[in-house]
């Protein structure tokens, strides 16, 4: 389950919780509201950022953080509106290499992906080819779904509450391994879950990579191109997110990109390389969770939300279903791939904040966005150990400190 949990650095603390993959239960963890995906074993070029001054080096303040919790590497990043202002890296990409991690490097997001997923969603409702009412009787015509699935709505798929269940079948989640990167890979998964009966009732919120999934698949019905496809050209083409990808990045037997680190029982972290198909999950979980790109393009997607969020007009969404996209429903604070919380640090009336954590069980990235001071704040990891999600959480307080205060 989720419980709050009491920060005392400071920093922007929330809610956490991690999704253990064998047992489906939630694991209370330290940090901030961890949407976390589960990696698991098959069955058997960079951009600069948008800066147009001095940007800081944040280097030397994320160090610590990042020794005293023996992480591989730490990066973090500043953002005001689509203006880099500060951004550092250190440590190495691959234990027991000497390469260093550079502020270009790219890094997995995990469920940060999710808010892109929305994104793309409400791309395709201001064009009135989806709503946000949409039921998944609807959108799967034809289909073979579970008479409980069929009045859940892209809007309940996207705040978790869409019945999905907590942790995927493991025989539907050995087919995804199964089907790798197969075409229908992500139709075929979605087409078995919805089969099934919802595994709570819909409009209960139990966060679900699943849903994600389905959201996934329902684009790419509606469209007619793979979701792959759909957000390289609809959204990372027209924002200029050149580094983006799928999957671990970096090129299998090298290190030039940073490596995940899976954490052992004993504590120690083991490097994976990106050639090993337990790197990332499988192919077909990608609306919920499978990017990467470089802090400084991570940057020019969360400008977007900004925007959106302080009601200005953005080429590319409309500002009001941007800020659809942020507006959980009565009595949650999930909306759609945001968690809205409020900090006196974020300023305004409300301090109203937005923040979405994201791991593959290797990696570790957070997002913070403060729209009434225009400031987004990022930092990322390349591995997921209990102290990783500490530090990534504890770094954000000399960020907050110098530059929303």
């Amino acid at each position: 389950m989720l419980r709050p949990t009491h920060n005392p650095a400071g920093t922007p603390g929330a809610f956490a919780g991690k999704p253990v993959p064998s047992s489906g239960r939630w694991r209370p963890a330290l940090g901030v509201f961890l949407l976390a995906l589960a990696v698991g074993c098959p069955p058997s070029g960079n951009s600069g950022g948008p800066s147009t001054r001095t940007v800081d080096d944040l280097s030397a303040t994320l160090e610590p953080f990042r020794a005293d919790a023996g992480l591989p590497a730490l990066a973090g990043a500043v953002f005001r509106g689509g203006t880099l202002v500060a951004l550092g890296a250190t440590g190495v990409r691959k234990l027991g290499d000497v390469t260093k991690v550079t502020t270009a490097d790219l890094f997995h997001l995990g469920s940060d992906t999710k808010a892109m997923t929305a994104t793309l969603v409400g791309l395709y409702v201001d064009r009135g080819r989806l709503s946000f009412s949409d039921t998944v009787a609807a959108l799967f015509p034809g289909a073979t779904i579970d008479p409980g699935y069929a009045a859940v709505t892209l809007d309940q798929l996207l705040q978790h509450r869409g019945g999905l269940p907590a942790n995927i079948p493991p025989d539907i989640w050995a087919q995804m391994w199964s089907d790798g990167n197969r075409p229908d890979a992500l139709s075929r998964a979605v087409l078995a879950l919805l089969s099934r009966p919802p595994a709570q009732a819909p409009g209960t919120f139990v966060y679900a990579n699943a849903g994600y999934m389905v959201a996934g698949a329902a684009l790419e019905r509606t469209v007619g191109d793979s979701w792959q496809q759909l957000i390289s050209s609809q959204l990372w083409g027209p924002l200029g997110m050149a580094s983006c990808g799928f999957g671990a990045p970096g090129t299998p037997g090298q290190v030039d990109q940073p490596w995940g680190h899976q954490t052992n029982a004993d504590g120690s972290l083991t490097p994976l390389d990106p050639g090993n198909p337990s790197s990332d999950n499988p192919p077909a979980l990608g609306p919920a969770g499978t990017v990467h790109c470089s802090l400084s393009d991570w940057g020019k997607f969360l400008a977007l939300h900004l925007a959106g969020a302080r009601g200005e007009p953005t080429a590319l969404v409309t500002t009001a279903t941007l800020q659809h996209l942020h507006t959980p429903p009565p009595g949650g604070n999930y909306a759609c791939g945001w968690g809205v919380y409020s900090r006196s640090w974020a300023g305004g009336p409300a301090g109203t904040a937005l923040t979405h954590s994201g791991s593959n069980t290797l990696w570790y990235a957070t997002a913070w966005l403060a729209p009434a001071k225009n400031l987004a704040f990022v930092t990322a990891t390349n591995c997921a150990s209990p102290a990783a999600a500490t530090q990534v959480d504890a770094a954000f307080g000399p960020l907050i400190s110098k530059y929303a205060h």
